[in-house]
């Protein structure tokens, strides 16, 4: 917790950069993905075209240097981008943090040189990436999964089925976990590179869900699925630190979705509060939805000093396990709060299509779920409290 103090005057101040980055961010989903949103969530499909302006935009390779083609930013720049672009369609935000605090931080950390020169260029230019952990019996048991990976010759079989994969349909290459030694535990999972057409690999179910719908979450099926050695992102048997790690800095990035979520849909109060009248007023002169949206803003400014100071930590090299935890419990919490007010003040229309808060009240929902469930996360803070 002393780290929290020791940072917090300088938690929300932006240096120049970031700031002119965040708002380019910012400028760039209002024009470009706000009018694709709703269409993309009723038809729970991705635009081609956009994921062609996020490519253009060097927003799918955040972190990725310069010599690879990226853009050569932090880790914050990742979580400022997924900020602003979740104030206007967290399923926009989710699969550029997928792409950036998932899949490029693993590459870059544990990839050989062959495997970064290969990736990361692709990555950065027209490659989409999913990062495949969960299965039907391993969800916040992360690592009881059954994937088999058998040695065959130069590579191993993979067999298989993982669910719940972000960025399934849209990704050409996917970072797998599977056990060469089920009987070693965690200690026999390995993290393989597998590209999308490669011979006993096929991505089967996509799931139908109720937010964040223009973000595939997919069934993978893995019939031995030969996969050489030089695609092992690691060591073999080290796969569990592969997870561990990336999954840590993922929940920064989760956080930061989250907190985009809250914002976009204070955004939308506080105009539409503004216009709606009522006994022949403004209903944002009556006291008591005055009230309600100041507990909003208080709520979204603690998030975004949560979310900012483990972001700063991860880029500065210092522990930040509690806060990432810290920063996720309490993101997503939020989230579905201030999506549930911002209902409650816009009335029957915030019930209803026409108006974008219901969906941020849909999309709100996963947030205590995915990456590690909010029970997961109180546990991990209570651990380091009691360690």
């Amino acid at each position: 917790m002393n780290q929290i103090i020791a940072t917090a005057p300088a938690l929300t101040r932006l240096a120049e950069d970031e700031v002119i980055f965040r708002d380019s961010v910012y400028e760039f989903a209002d024009k470009e993905v706000r009018p694709l949103a709703r269409d993309m969530d009723e038809q729970a499909k991705f635009s081609p075209a956009l994921l062609e302006k996020l490519f253009a935009m060097g927003l799918l390779s955040v972190e990725v240097p310069e010599s690879y083609g990226g853009a050569g930013g932090t880790f914050f720049h990742s979580v400022l981008a997924v900020e602003s672009l979740s104030r206007v369609d967290p399923s926009v935000g989710v699969l550029v943090d997928v792409q950036n605090t998932l899949v490029i931080n693993a590459v870059m950390r544990w990839g050989t040189d062959a495997i970064k020169q290969t990736y990361l260029t692709r990555l950065a230019t027209n490659t989409i990436g999913a990062y495949c952990l969960s299965e039907a019996g391993s969800g916040s048991d992360a690592f009881a999964l059954t994937t088999r990976a058998v040695e065959q010759g130069d590579g191993f079989a993979i067999t298989g089925r993982k669910l719940w994969i972000t960025n399934g349909n849209e990704a050409d290459m996917f970072i797998v976990f599977a056990t060469i030694n089920p009987e070693a535990g965690y200690r026999g999972i390995t993290a393989f590179i597998v590209d999308r057409g490669t011979p006993g690999f096929s991505v089967g179910k996509k799931e139908d869900k109720l937010g964040i719908r223009a973000s595939s979450t997919c069934e993978l099926i893995f019939d031995n699925c030969l996969v050489p050695k030089s695609q092992i992102l690691g060591e073999i048997g080290k796969g569990y630190k592969v997870a561990i790690e990336t999954l840590n800095e993922g929940r920064i990035g989760i956080g930061a979705q989250m907190l985009g979520l809250a914002q976009g849909a204070l955004d939308h109060t506080v105009n539409y509060i503004k216009e709606r009248k009522q006994f022949g007023k403004s209903i944002s002169d009556f006291q008591g939805v005055q009230f309600q949206l100041a507990r909003m803003a208080i709520d979204v400014e603690a998030t975004r000093l949560l979310v900012y100071n483990s972001a700063r930590l991860r880029d500065a090299g210092r522990p930040f396990l509690t806060e990432a935890a810290m920063c996720k419990v309490y993101s997503s919490e939020v989230a579905e709060r201030v999506a549930s007010m911002a209902i409650n003040l816009f009335g029957g229309n915030g019930f209803v299509k026409e108006y974008p808060v219901e969906k941020l009240y849909r999309d709100a929902k996963i947030g205590q779920i995915y990456e590690g469930t909010t029970n997961m996360q109180l546990m991990t803070i209570a651990k380091n409290l009691l360690g």
